[in-house]
């Protein structure tokens, strides 16, 4: 990020961090200087506009707060442009960041960047409207950390209440270049890493990495409820309830390998899952799982109006209802067409044929880059999956990366 500027305040202690971002003005900048904070019950709420967190080194893992489970929730965001930036959060009875509106106010803008988050309680980010009619819309998570350990899965409660990112009611949010791991639970189904529902909207969700948790990516979840609509009618072929309005799932790859998760009670239930979604376009992402799960990409339920393509996936597309469209996927694809499949390194090999320059044409603005960044197509036509193979290209990082380990605790 760039330096600071303008009211800056820098914070060493636990007193000061928590009376400086409670008490922010407007335009604030904190910076936290490197340490353990143990917040033991205190929380931080910043209700101001532009307010930025973050830490003084650049470094995630030089600034720990920790909710030690006694601190319900670590960060509330309750007003507007916000910026979180390059600091840990951990162990939060509920959740470690809570964005919500308030009454008579939206908190909209909101950006979470570079942001370690470990063994939440409940959600590890929760975003919702706080009071009816007020959102959180258009905001950013982005090149982000987050993880269930098995240290802090005995610590989340209500029959596996937990997940990585959940939203409700929030339209124009990005999730993007993150890295999203360990949600599951021995009994109780987890909700997803990365999940939008009653009735977000044009939610963009790309080249993350997510591993080894019981679902992976959502948009929408329920056939009926009560969700956010909208005036413009966004999609006028519904009946009914529509649970999610035109989602972008692309470029992203999906890991499973964990003997524990398959043999939890709801193994590995679906990498990408598109329930009374209207409008949702699935394209180009990697799923690959060691053993079978439920659905490698699902979609469901009558309302659900998808483009499912250039899918690279080790077992099944499984269709639970609603109208789809599919081209240029490959099911049942053997790991042999991956740097390292069993071992999560989802790089196609120089010999994966099958899946190089054989992709179906992909409506303009919605393929976007490759997992790397990379443009495509590299070569006579597209790749399927989210990598499109360049010999010269540097890789993202991929797979099995736990940062908990580099994170110790407080003496």
């Amino acid at each position: 990020m760039a330096a600071a500027s303008g009211n800056v305040v820098s914070v060493g202690t636990v007193a000061a961090l928590v009376a400086a971002v409670n008490g922010a003005a407007a335009g604030t900048t904190i910076v936290v200087q490197d340490g353990v904070y143990n917040l033991d019950g205190a929380y931080l709420r910043i209700a101001a506009a532009g307010v930025t967190l973050r830490s003084a080194s650049g470094q995630p893992h030089r600034v720990i707060i920790d909710g030690n489970y006694a601190t319900t929730e670590i960060l509330q965001i309750v007003a507007s442009n916000v910026t979180v930036a390059e600091i840990t959060l951990r162990e939060a009875y509920y959740h470690p960041i809570h964005v919500m509106s308030s009454a008579g106010a939206h908190a909209t803008g909101t950006m979470i960047y570079r942001v370690t988050v470990i063994d939440p309680g409940e959600q590890a980010i929760k975003i919702n409207p706080g009071a009816a009619g007020w959102y959180t819309d258009n905001g950013i998570v982005a090149c982000s950390h987050i993880e269930l350990t098995d240290a802090g899965r005995p610590h989340v409660r209500n029959n596996c209440y937990t997940g990585g990112i959940d939203a409700h009611q929030s339209r124009g949010w990005t999730v993007r270049d993150n890295w999203i791991g360990g949600f599951w639970c021995a009994a109780g189904l987890s909700e997803h890493g990365i999940h939008f529902w009653t009735g977000s909207r044009d939610t963009m969700i790309e080249r993350n990495m997510l591993v080894n948790n019981a679902r992976g990516i959502g948009c929408g979840l329920v056939e009926s409820g009560s969700g956010r609509t909208y005036g413009d009618n966004p999609c006028p072929t519904a009946t009914g309830y529509v649970d999610h309005y035109g989602a972008i799932v692309r470029n992203n790859m999906i890991f499973a390998n964990s003997a524990a998760l398959f043999a939890s009670q709801s193994g590995f239930d679906c990498g990408i899952c598109i329930n009374n979604t209207c409008g949702a376009q699935v394209v180009h992402n990697t799923i690959v799982s060691t053993q079978a799960p439920f659905s490698s990409i699902e979609w469901r339920f009558a309302n659900t109006v998808v483009d499912v393509r250039n899918n690279l996936v080790s077992h099944n597309l499984r269709d639970r209802g609603g109208t789809d469209t599919q081209a240029g996927n490959i099911v049942n694809a053997p790991v042999s067409l991956f740097v390292n499949g069993p071992g999560g390194a989802l790089h196609l090999a120089p010999n994966a044929v099958a899946a190089i320059n054989v992709g179906a044409s992909v409506a303009a603005g919605v393929a976007g880059d490759d997992f790397d960044g990379d443009a495509r197509p590299v070569g006579s036509g597209r790749d399927v999956g989210a990598d499109e193979y360049a010999r010269m290209s540097v890789p993202r990082g991929e797979g099995l990366v736990s940062v908990a380990s580099s994170i110790s605790r407080a003496p």
